[in-house]
């Protein structure tokens, strides 16, 4: 596959030998010149300085192929649920770090019952890098770092495991083929978790194979960590680490199971265990008090959803529509256009599959190859969706699903720990990773013979690179000070009802479809909000909150349905031990809900920014104490308690 590379591919220049030399004297104003020339071919010549104008290049491009994502630094972010909930986490782990608290389990979410985090999209490790920025500038301002910063990463990652096998052009390719991928920068614009957690599959690639390379404690060591850090970003992407990490090294061992070979790898292992294991312990008491389970009917249903469509996972990008080729862009089709882009794009398979034609002697090419395609096979799901019409070859029935013994992922989910992977197109994310090499090995062989062709594959390349939103998504505004600034000031640490009220994000679902606004607010008042958006909504959770009447026929009424009046005595009586001091409709009341407020003790208070606020009936503004000139203490404290028993009365 073209030139192995050191690893690197940063070597000393010619003349570069690193010692420093003695002072001499003055030189003349030419030899200064000269000089001054001299440092600055030093300074091109510098691995280092070399690397950082590489990564601030990929960066630019990835800020390009973004836009208008950047341009979001005003305030603004996607109106999608899953972004809301991305700037909660950062903002949850943050403050559990400020306060050495728990970040696997809230109270600020499900209020009173809390939930368990240990499935959840938290991103422990990012919000911890990010916590500095997100307690000095705001949740909102990390999430936009890491977004407009992602692509950039992730081209400069591939770049670097690339070199272990490609030249300098090549390698450059690969990981801009990579990192700059409509699939990664769709991911990168509404599932933040998934763009971070792709970050490790190349390291993992890298790490792995120099591990193989040069096997001892130190590889092995790294390895481990990268591993580790894939679980505490999105256990999704880690599952798909582990098993690059698996297909490269279990060959290997199986070649020759030294005590060489073996040792490193159980370093590997035990130091991916030790950095993982706070995440891991999580996840097990999640599990073992049956917050992680789920109907296996509920489970099968959705394993059809979401399964990559042919041709176009390795067709055109739907991107090319934004330059002008919406017929181009029709090839593409994708059933859950709310849920990603799995296509590798059309410039991508072709280079891949020129990429194999050239290197066909080699095996590692066609391992690649079978990488590659083994990935997008899984990616296809339970059933086989082309044009607009499905097949289901070797049909048989799952927990009441059709699904096709053919396909790969149908065998996967079977296995024991991995039927959460519910969206079968995100398996096309780790073979992203070969097709890159492939692709970039044909860069560096047409670089030396067809240079003309190289540069019109790259430009045609970049027509389907990135990704700049969904249209109709919109987007909202991270702060409502209108609205909120009275919240922020009551520091009761009361209940905060948002309606459509419910438990939602993975499954099961309990009541409603919640808005994407809520979870913003809740970052800048910090009071605990009734509903959640988590990636597994816990069954004890779900329980607990089901078994307050308040929130039992809240959702009743949010369906139609009133409620008798024993049925309203009890949601009553359950609303005032509840603690709730705000109740905020986002959209415009159904006469039931509104009835059902009333019913239960709350009225309307004030309206701003478009959202309704109702307090509990009870409630009095505390009236201030008239400050007179000239008034004792004591009868300043006889005014007041005058003022209080008003209050109260």
């Amino acid at each position: 596959m073209g030139h192995v590379g050191d690893g690197d591919g940063d070597q000393f220049g010619p003349g570069e030998t690193g010692v420093l030399e003695p002072s001499r004297p003055a030189a003349p104003a030419w030899a200064a010149g000269a000089a001054g020339a001299a440092r600055r071919g030093l300074a091109v010549r510098s691995p280092v300085l070399r690397q950082l104008a590489l990564l601030a290049c990929y960066l630019t491009a990835g800020i390009a192929a973004t836009w208008p994502r950047a341009a979001y630094l005003t305030g603004k972010v996607p109106a999608v649920r899953d972004v809301s909930s991305y700037v909660w986490d950062l903002w949850w782990v943050a403050r559990q770090v400020a306060h050495l608290g728990n970040p696997w389990f809230t109270h600020q979410m499900a209020a009173p019952a809390g939930m368990q985090l240990g499935f959840d999209t938290t991103m422990p490790l990012a919000g911890l890098v990010m916590a500095p920025v997100t307690l000095a500038f705001g949740p909102a301002c990390s999430f936009f770092l890491l977004t407009i910063t992602m692509p950039g990463l992730l081209c400069y990652v591939m770049y670097r495991a690339a070199r272990l096998w490609l030249r300098p052009p090549g390698a450059i390719a690969a990981g801009a083929l990579f990192g700059l991928s409509s699939m990664l920068a769709w991911q990168d614009w509404y599932h933040l978790n998934i763009a971070i957690g792709a970050l490790t599959l190349p390291m993992t690639v890298e790490a792995a194979v120099r591990l193989r390379r040069r096997p001892g404690r130190g590889p092995g060591i790294i390895l481990g960590l990268t591993l580790g850090a894939s679980v505490l970003i999105n256990q999704e992407t880690a599952v798909m680490a582990v098993g690059l990490a698996a297909l490269i090294l279990a060959p290997w061992l199986a070649r020759r199971p030294a005590v060489a070979r073996l040792a490193p790898v159980s370093a590997a292992v035990l130091v991916a265990a030790a950095v993982a294991s706070p995440q891991l312990i999580a996840m097990a008491r999640q599990a073992g008090e049956g917050g992680a389970a789920a109907p296996p009917a509920a489970l099968a249903r959705g394993y059809g959803l979401y399964g990559a469509q042919l041709p176009g996972l390795f067709g055109p990008s739907p991107r090319v529509a934004d330059f002008g080729l919406p017929g181009l862009a029709a090839l593409y089709q994708y059933r859950q256009p709310a849920e990603g882009v799995p296509t590798f794009g059309l410039m991508l398979t072709v280079l891949a599959a020129a990429g194999l034609a050239v290197s066909w002697r080699r095996g590692s090419a066609w391992l690649l190859a079978l990488l590659w395609l083994g990935c997008a096979a899984l990616a296809l799901g339970t059933t086989l969706y082309a044009g607009h019409r499905e097949y289901v070859p070797l049909a048989a029935a799952w927990h009441g699903a059709r699904v096709s013994l053919a396909l790969p992922y149908t065998w996967l989910i079977r296995i024991p720990g991995l039927s959460a992977l519910r969206e079968a197109d995100r398996l096309a994310l780790p073979g992203l990773v070969p097709a890159a090499l492939l692709a970039g090995s044909a860069v560096d062989w047409l670089r030396s013979r067809a240079r003309p062709l190289m540069v019109a594959a790259l430009a045609l390349a970049v027509l389907e690179a990135g990704w700049a939103g969904i249209p109709h998504r919109g987007t909202m505004l991270t702060a409502l000070p209108a609205l909120d600034r009275p919240i922020a000031a009551d520091h009761s640490g009361s209940i905060v009802v948002d309606i459509p009220f419910g438990l939602r994000g993975g499954i099961p679902l309990y009541g409603s479809a919640i808005s994407p606004r809520p979870l913003l607010l809740a970052t800048a008042d910090g009071h605990p909000r009734a509903i959640s958006y988590s990636s597994w909504v816990p069954a004890p959770t779900a329980a607990t909150i089901a078994a307050h009447p308040f929130y039992r026929r809240l959702v009743a009424a949010q369906h139609g349905r009133r409620s008798s009046p024993a049925q309203r005595a009890a949601a009553r009586q359950d609303a005032s031990g509840l603690d709730i001091g705000w109740v905020l409709a986002w959209y415009r009341l159904r006469p039931a809900v509104r009835r059902y407020l009333t019913e239960t003790g709350f009225r309307f208070s004030y309206r701003a920014d478009g959202v309704s606020v109702y307090r509990p009936a009870a409630y009095r503004p505390a009236a201030p104490a008239p400050q007179l000139p000239g008034a004792t203490r004591a009868s300043r404290d006889r005014l007041r308690a005058r003022v209080a028993r008003r209050s109260r009365n």
